[in-house]
């Protein structure tokens, strides 16, 4: 199959790149050995714009941090995304924490953060009084927000897919190569791609890639960060994001509420070998608590809904690498994208599309068709709005998901999207159908059966994840049968 433009990832990176590259007179196609967007770091993340205050200055993660940050509001409120400017703190409980917030304070200031300032521990608990009242200082950041990493990603893809992007699924790439006429020929477990632009955003896997066309090497470390999820708590115990002091590993356990009201702490920082290795332990889950306590002394766990993990794709130099591939002709890459890639994404996506417009001299296209509008979610309606919902569409009446108040005209929707969804997960990622209390207990049923009257597919045949996390294996009147 030949394609002008082939991006390899459908991260939000890669979302992001292809995108901002739709806009342009290009056949793009976009691959991923996952079954869906979103199923790498892009959904197993704190879900944070960060401000930027941390990063490097005059580093690549301080440039299309503090500008992808800037861009966060507009690009959500224009794509449908929550997005909550809640702002952050950044504790510390001891008198040389000092020092470490005043170097972040300057560094922030030197990459052009505004609002900084360091409060007192008495000014700190008056505008989170949850807080450890043993805090000495803390770093306030007023432009620091949060979103829902998935959404973001899914928004991005249906967008590049309504303006001619091509997302083509479980294509795991085993070889690269620029052949004689120029064009690359890439080579996955299901065949062979063809292009004339490749664009490497493809996460933990992205140094394995650019090790294939470069004689530059790479090391991507596989940095897992453990969380605990918790269930929706009213009114949240804290408005703002919590940092403790970072350490060279990272920014540390953070405790945060989420765009929809859950809490969420974590993560770790552990670096291993495998890439895929999401498991959580009890170690690593026991750290997650202790170093939380120490923000949130009232912490309880019994209002846990989920734990989960997520690989940060940590570059050995440390700093995001994004642009040209030296010495391989038509190929761009972004590699080592972990925190604060999410933060950053807006600007990576522009970066990239600048360049390449640039030295390959695509042409805008004449028209570009605009996101498409979401509905408001049924359980953000006044009592009004659902009525009129329900009696425009009856499919609205039938709460399928008690836990999160999701609809069955809901999840058909998420089915019917650009991209749409095809699995368990991917109808819960996108309007939250399992992502409750029960996490699922009572409407995967139901989820299972609307997945199989959308895709025409067998109930034996619908999965959790893709691969072979299938749900079902047959049914009990043929089990039945079988016995006789």
């Amino acid at each position: 199959m030949y394609t002008d433009i082939l991006i390899i990832g459908a991260g939000v990176i890669g979302c992001a790149v292809a995108r901002e590259l739709s806009a342009y007179e290009a056949s793009i196609t976009v691959l991923d050995r996952a079954c869906d967007v979103s199923e790498g770091a892009s959904k197993a993340n704190t879900g944070l714009v960060h401000a930027g205050f941390d990063a490097e200055p005059g580093s690549m993660k301080a440039k299309t941090n503090v500008r992808g940050a800037a861009m966060f509001q507009d690009l959500c409120e224009e794509l449908g995304v929550p997005y909550v400017q809640n702002g952050a703190l950044v504790v510390g409980f001891e008198e040389e924490d000092r020092f470490v917030l005043e170097g972040l304070l300057k560094r922030g200031e030197e990459n052009k953060v505004e609002g900084l300032k360091i409060l007192s521990g008495k000014e700190a608990l008056k505008l989170e009084p949850n807080l450890n009242p043993n805090i000495s200082y803390a770093l306030s950041i007023p432009s620091a927000g949060i979103t829902s990493p998935y959404e973001l990603t899914f928004a991005l893809a249906d967008h590049a897919a309504v303006n001619g992007v091509s997302f083509q699924f479980n294509q795991e790439v085993k070889n690269l190569n620029l052949d004689e006429d120029g064009l690359w020929r890439v080579t996955t477990n299901q065949g062979e791609f063809t292009a004339k632009i490749l664009i490497n955003c493809a996460g933990e896997q992205s140094a394995v890639l650019h090790n294939m066309i470069s004689a530059e090497p790479l090391h991507i470390i596989h940095r897992r960060g453990q969380y605990y999820l918790l269930d929706r708590i009213q009114p949240v115990p804290f408005e703002r994001t919590v940092f403790q002091c970072p350490t060279k590993m990272g920014k540390g356990v953070v405790v945060s509420r989420t765009v929809h009201n859950n809490m969420i702490i974590g993560p770790t920082a552990e670096d291993i070998e495998d890439g895929q290795d999401t498991s959580t332990t009890a170690e690593g889950l026991k750290t997650v608590v202790e170093k939380s306590c120490l923000t949130w002394p009232g912490l309880a766990l019994r209002s846990t809904i989920s734990n989960f993990s997520g690989i940060r794709a940590h570059e050995k130099g440390g700093d995001f690498i994004i642009g040209e591939v030296n010495g391989a002709k038509g190929a761009y890459e972004a590699v080592g994208i972990e925190s604060p890639g999410l933060s950053a994404a807006p600007a990576i996506g522009e970066m990239l599309r600048g360049l390449i417009v640039k030295k390959e001299g695509l042409q805008k296209k004449a028209s570009f068709v605009p996101p498409i509008k979401r509905p408001k979610p049924f359980n953000e309606m006044t009592v009004e709005e659902q009525a009129k919902a329900v009696e425009e569409n009856p499919l609205h009446g039938h709460i399928v998901c008690r836990c999160e108040v999701v609809t069955e005209e809901e999840i058909r929707q998420a089915i019917r999207r650009p991209v749409g969804a095809t699995t368990l997960d991917g109808v819960k990622r996108r309007v939250r159908a399992g992502m409750g209390r029960c996490q699922g207990g009572f409407c995967s049923p139901k989820v299972i059966d609307i997945l199989s009257e959308e895709l025409n597919l067998p109930k034996t045949e619908i999965t959790k994840s893709g691969g072979q996390s299938y749900l079902l294996t047959g049914n009990i009147t043929d089990a039945l049968k079988g016995e006789e």
